[in-house]
């Protein structure tokens, strides 16, 4: 999917390809391993000459789990959510 994130929309992009494919091992579902194979796309833009790309701020910091997941958790035990 050809989509140009939203903070480049006013920008002049021109898609270039993709970054190296990342594999990531989520939880198991139904007792069978989950494998996500991820591809990220780039393109340039051509008003500034540098690559860009979408910004994933998927993974909360110092953990292994989605932000979201990490805000629940931290929700339910009782702590302040940051």
């Amino acid at each position: 999917m050809n989509v140009i994130p939203d903070e480049y929309q006013h920008n002049k992009l021109i898609s270039k390809d993709f970054f190296d494919l990342v594999t990531l091992q989520d939880f198991p579902i139904r007792g069978q391993q989950v494998y996500l194979h991820v591809k990220r796309r780039r393109w340039l833009n051509q008003d500034t000459d540098k690559v860009v790309y979408r910004n994933w701020e998927l993974v909360a910091k110092g953990t292994r789990i989605t932000q979201d997941f990490a805000t629940f958790l931290k929700g339910i035990s009782g702590q302040p959510v940051a």
